[in-house]
């Protein structure tokens, strides 16, 4: 570590900082997005301009929270 610190030019202490930052930066970013192929990307925007009727299971369920918003 401390040869990778002074290739960076840093402190062992800044470098140290300086790796745990980017990795919690990676896994948030990980976390955060969402990787589509192109042609999961023209489904969902598809989807999206022309999207299903609802049927009768999203209908009941759409009931059933407006049921539980009012209790």
């Amino acid at each position: 570590m401390e040869q990778a610190a002074e290739l960076a030019g840093a402190t062992i202490n800044q470098f140290v900082v300086q790796a745990a930052y980017q990795e919690a930066q990676r896994l948030l970013e990980k976390e955060s997005i969402i990787r589509l192929s192109q042609e999961a990307a023209r489904k969902v925007t598809t989807l999206l301009d022309n999207p299903p009727k609802p049927n009768k299971r999203l209908r009941e369920a759409a009931r059933a929270y407006k049921d539980s918003v009012r209790e």
